[in-house]
């Protein structure tokens, strides 16, 4: 391979390849390693699929034999992973192959390896040197550890005057194909995907990424009074992907498919975040109704925001984007970006923290 010549350019393709197993690799990281020496590009390897061999050990499989490995240098997007866990801890197997040196994008958020993999290198002999490289991928997996909670990104398609539904109890279609097939791809990069109760008897949604096929789909959740009172012909029972139903009363009948229920007197935003936190979801996306946004809102517990505009208006009859639960102060968001998307707009922004 060509010569590299900087940190920065080797961690660049390191990213390069974490991105590879983008939506495969579930709970765990997106991680991409890139092994030097003298100068040039022995291999390089990434984190494949959760439970699979982890970047590090994937691009000392790809040398041509292992005595390249003494004396190298790897460039690895986060710290090497210091325990056992469905793989061997990635941190002693350097040390044992004589890697000479390990630049390190990031420290890993996760309590279970913050540090320590850095220390079992260095005690190993190892040169490490953390470069604090701007991660542009594991927003999601960085947040959960940062904020002991999943990222949480709201998102709805509404007209001009702000309105999602022409009048209460009926679907209205707003936004074209090319946003529709942009918010595919927002549901794909969820670990799971929430709505109410009014929107899932309402628009009667799949809740599912239709356009590709996912090794871990998002998990399907809704929130209901009663789980009984819900037809098994809802599209919400069609498909593969598991299916949370968070109910106030208890199960008292069968249901189709991957579908699990979880009871409480109350599903408040933080009830149905503290069970995610609890089963390690880093990732939520909040897709209706208008109640069930403005709850999650007031609550602050919202980190971003897509919102989709139609050309199109509906007037003082139509439904509010949020609606119900008041915000009691302003919240503030930055990295604001807006794209055509078709016809319609995209508007995002993430809130500053």
């Amino acid at each position: 391979m060509d010569k590299i010549f900087s940190d920065k350019e080797y961690l660049a393709l390191a990213v390069t390849e974490a991105r590879k197993g983008a939506n495969k690799t579930w709970q765990n990281p997106q991680v991409g390693a890139v092994i030097v020496k003298d100068g040039r590009v022995l291999a390089t390897g990434y984190h494949h699929q959760f439970g699979q061999q982890h970047a590090e050990i994937n691009a000392l499989s790809h040398l041509v034999n292992m005595e390249q490995a003494r004396g190298a240098t790897m460039y690895v997007t986060l710290e090497p992973c210091c325990h056992t866990g469905k793989t061997p801890p990635c941190a002693k197997r350097l040390v044992d192959v004589g890697i000479r040196q390990v630049v390190i994008g990031q420290l890993d958020p996760n309590p279970i390896v913050s540090g320590k993999g850095v220390k079992l290198l260095q005690a190993g002999g190892v040169d490490v040197k953390l470069a604090n490289f701007p991660m542009t991928i594991n927003h999601a997996y960085n947040s959960f550890y940062q904020q002991q909670r999943p990222l949480i990104t709201v998102k709805y398609a509404m007209s001009l005057d702000g309105k999602i539904n022409k009048q209460t109890g009926k679907r209205t279609l707003l936004t074209g194909y090319t946003a529709w097939l942009d918010s595919q791809h927002l549901r794909a990069q969820q670990q799971a995907i929430l709505v109410g109760e009014h929107t899932l008897l309402v628009d009667d949604p799949e809740l599912t990424v239709r356009q590709e096929i996912l090794l871990y789909p998002p998990i399907r959740i809704v929130v209901v009074h009663d789980v009984n009172l819900l037809s098994s012909q809802l599209m919400l029972f069609k498909g593969d992907a598991p299916v949370w139903i968070l109910s106030q009363t208890p199960l008292k009948q069968s249901l189709p498919g991957q579908s699990k229920v979880f009871v409480n007197a109350e599903w408040t935003p933080q009830a149905i975040i503290a069970l995610l936190t609890k089963k390690g979801i880093q990732s939520l996306l909040v897709e209706g109704g208008s109640h069930l946004q403005a709850e999650f809102i007031s609550q602050q517990l919202i980190d971003q925001l897509v919102v989709y505009i139609a050309p199109k208006l509906l007037g003082g009859g139509g439904l509010p984007a949020v609606a119900g639960t008041p915000l009691p102060q302003l919240i503030d968001f930055k990295q604001f970006t807006v794209e055509q998307v078709g016809a319609d707009l995209r508007v995002s922004s993430r809130r500053e923290v």
